[in-house]
């Protein structure tokens, strides 16, 4: 049997990946570490259990394109996402792949083994329709400006081409972005695009 807490880790730097082997082993996880999703792929085979790690920016095939191989081969594992680049539009490819979560280094270590927690439960019955219903809500707080202003973030684009397309200036744009922000109890910009997804679309 694969145990319930299986955790695979996959990232190019070996300090990196020895650094969150050590913290997931100390929290009584069993890990396995690969140092790039090629060699993920051929060490799971057919099948994958628990859950999966995996940075973003890789040499050879990069943490986005693997999220689509997981998602062509129909291996049913949630994943969370660990980028140094705070990328929205990496975000967005990311989390419509399927990625559970995507965390911006420096990530703290309890948000790290958060997540994991998250990903390693979202197969049982959970809180996800209260929370959709919470996220939901949150959105519904928002001006129709501040929801133009979100949409072009999710884009990816800068502000100044959002104030552009918006007929407004990119200082008013910044302000209805702290708005967002605020109003959405978004803590990152990463945050804000797990919330938005499936609820707010181009």
């Amino acid at each position: 049997m694969t145990s319930p807490r299986l955790v695979h880790v996959i990232e190019d730097d070996p300090g990196v990946l020895h650094s969150i082997e050590l913290l997931l082993s100390a929290e009584g996880f069993e890990v396995k570490t690969y140092a790039s999703a090629e060699s993920f792929l051929e060490g799971i085979g057919s099948s994958l259990q628990g859950c999966v790690v995996t940075d973003v920016r890789m040499p050879g095939m990069s943490g986005v394109e693997l999220l689509s191989k997981i998602k062509d081969r129909g291996l049913a594992a949630p994943v969370v996402v660990i980028t140094g680049h705070g990328d929205i539009p990496l975000a967005v490819r990311a989390m419509k792949l399927g990625a559970l979560d995507l965390l911006e280094k420096p990530f703290r270590p309890e948000d790290l083994i958060s997540s994991i927690r998250q990903a390693l439960s979202i197969r049982h019955a959970g809180r996800e329709g209260d929370e959709a219903l919470e996220r939901q809500r949150r959105l519904a707080t928002l001006s129709a400006r501040e929801s133009d202003v979100l949409k072009g973030l999710l884009k990816g684009l800068p502000n100044k081409i959002i104030a552009h397309e918006l007929g407004i200036s990119p200082r008013t744009v910044e302000i209805h972005r702290a708005n967002v922000m605020k109003k959405t109890q978004a803590g990152s910009l990463a945050e804000l695009v797990r919330m938005s997804l499936g609820v707010v679309e181009e």
